[in-house]
């Protein structure tokens, strides 16, 4: 098997998530059977099961397959869930999702995203449990509400309200945030007062998430 086999970049790419402290297996699983390169731009298709950022359309960047899998094994996704995730940038990460929960919900400001998204998923026969949308990110949607499960691909300076509030109690959000001048990704347990517990994940740098959509692009 050579090292540009699919198989054999698969199976590295689990190795460097369990070095990485991504030992839940299932999410293991669900990233090695999500073919990276089918949602990365064709010129860096060779790149995609390697543990780096790739750029994709709008100047967003699909984030490094071992990050999503430490963010993905603190989403602690089971197969009941209703998640949400906030900037479903190339899609790879709504794919893998739907492999654990029941049903992904997605959205992305840029249209050219949400439409390469789609196209993108639907030959891997996971459609079904997967909805994407073009939207404002930061108001969620409301008519799908509640989520147990919340994901953010980019960074906040607090969790915001209208997500708060469409969470289920006992519910988990996972979102990368800057605090004096360090990129944290925690997760946020809400509890039966309406109030938040946080323990911190891991370090990782992510773009901020902007309100509204795009008026392009």
């Amino acid at each position: 098997m050579s090292d540009t086999d699919p198989r054999f970049q698969a199976a590295r790419l689990v190795l460097a998530l369990r070095q990485a402290g991504v030992t839940d297996q299932r999410v293991t699983e669900a990233l090695e059977r999500t073919p990276r390169d089918h949602f990365a731009p064709r010129a860096f298709a060779e790149d995609a099961w390697e543990n780096v950022e790739l750029p994709i359309d709008c100047g967003q960047t699909m984030t490094r397959p071992v990050t999503v899998g430490m963010m993905l094994q603190a989403l602690d996704l089971q197969r009941e869930h209703t998640v949400l995730e906030i900037g479903t940038g190339s899609g790879y990460v709504a794919a893998a999702m739907s492999r654990l929960a029941r049903r992904v919900y997605s959205i992305d400001r840029y249209r050219t995203l949400v439409e390469r998204a789609k196209a993108a998923v639907e030959p891997l026969g996971v459609s079904s449990r997967v909805e994407l949308r073009l939207g404002d990110g930061l108001s969620g949607w409301a008519e799908a509400a509640p989520f147990d499960r919340i994901l953010l691909m980019g960074a906040v300076a607090s969790l915001p309200e209208d997500l708060a509030r469409q969470l289920a109690p006992g519910g988990v959000v996972v979102m990368p945030v800057e605090r004096d001048g360090e990129g944290l990704i925690v997760r946020l347990t809400k509890l039966a007062d309406g109030g938040f517990s946080e323990i911190v994940v891991g370090k990782a740098r992510f773009s901020p998430l902007q309100p509204g959509v795009a008026r392009e692009l």
